[in-house]
């Protein structure tokens, strides 16, 4: 079942001035409901616009934008809705923290949404929970937090909202190994859990080989290749020329195959690298 459907999509900025771009062009895809998507591209290859126009923070210049197989843009009043639906966390989200209190910062989305008190509540706890934020958290002020806990919350404020297709562009930029480490596992776990479809947006190839299921490569403005993340990383050579990479343990094992070590292709995470080459040296008698 369709999540999310694009069909010839198109945004152009500056139309008809000295200083038109074309940020998308002529894009069409699906992604069906479950699906965890990795959306990479190069600086400026139009992924932030992309993502922008799935939940109609910004208008097409052409073609269409259907959600749960409705047109977005059929009657742009109830567009509002939609961004229920399609939750978008923005690069460094936490800078969107405004409210007194964690709590009411979470509560933020759903008051909107016209739900009742206990219903509110109910869905705080919950997104708290979700990416592990103690509960004495809830009543400190946000900007008392540390960075990874500011970004948590602002996560949970999107997830608060329990939307279909939860858009994540760059969560873990700027944190260090470990609190990326730990974000990427809640983001995971979140999926996993409500079988939600979603699009992580990142330039780290190891964290959307680690997570995801499918990746989307936009180059140029446009959707160059669409498919299963071990498929789309086996092209390193046109990722390549598009300035991306393979993730780094990925030529590792390349350039031990390339030397004789018997291991499979396609090993995309450090944790697969160690179990194959454990398999390995037990074969061999040397573990």
């Amino acid at each position: 079942m369709s999540a999310i459907k694009v069909e010839n999509l198109s945004c152009v900025y500056g139309v008809k001035t000295p200083f038109e771009q074309h940020a998308v062009k002529n894009v069409s895809f699906e992604i069906n409901c479950g699906d965890f998507v990795g959306l990479i591209g190069h600086t400026g290859s139009g992924k932030s616009t992309l993502v922008q126009m799935l939940n109609g923070l910004i208008k097409p210049t052409s073609g269409k934008v259907y959600v749960d197989n409705v047109d977005l843009w059929e009657k742009p009043k109830e567009i509002r809705k939609f961004r229920f639906k399609v939750g978008l966390v923005f690069q460094y989200p936490e800078y969107q923290l405004f409210e007194e209190t964690v709590y009411k910062d979470i509560a933020f989305g759903p008051s909107n949404m016209g739900l009742s008190e206990s219903e509110i509540k109910d869905r705080v706890i919950k997104a708290a929970k979700f990416v592990d934020l103690k509960p004495e958290l809830l009543k400190k002020s946000p900007f008392d937090l540390s960075g990874g806990e500011k970004r948590r919350a602002a996560i949970a404020g999107v997830i608060a909202m329990e939307p279909e297709v939860l858009i994540l562009d760059e969560p873990t930029a700027g944190l260090d190994p470990v609190g990326r480490n730990v974000l990427l596992s809640q983001i995971s776990q979140y999926q996993k859990a409500r079988n939600n479809t979603i699009i992580l947006v990142s330039h780290s190839m190891e964290d959307v080989a680690r997570v995801t299921n499918k990746v989307m490569v936009m180059n140029k403005g446009e959707l160059s290749m669409f498919g299963d993340t071990q498929d789309v990383f086996a092209r390193s050579k046109e990722l390549s020329s598009m300035g991306l990479r393979v993730p780094q343990i990925t030529k590792v094992i390349d350039a031990l195959r390339e030397k004789g070590v018997a291991l499979p292709e396609g090993i995309l995470t450090v944790d697969r690298a160690v179990l194959e080459i454990t398999e390995l040296l037990k074969k061999e008698g040397k573990l």
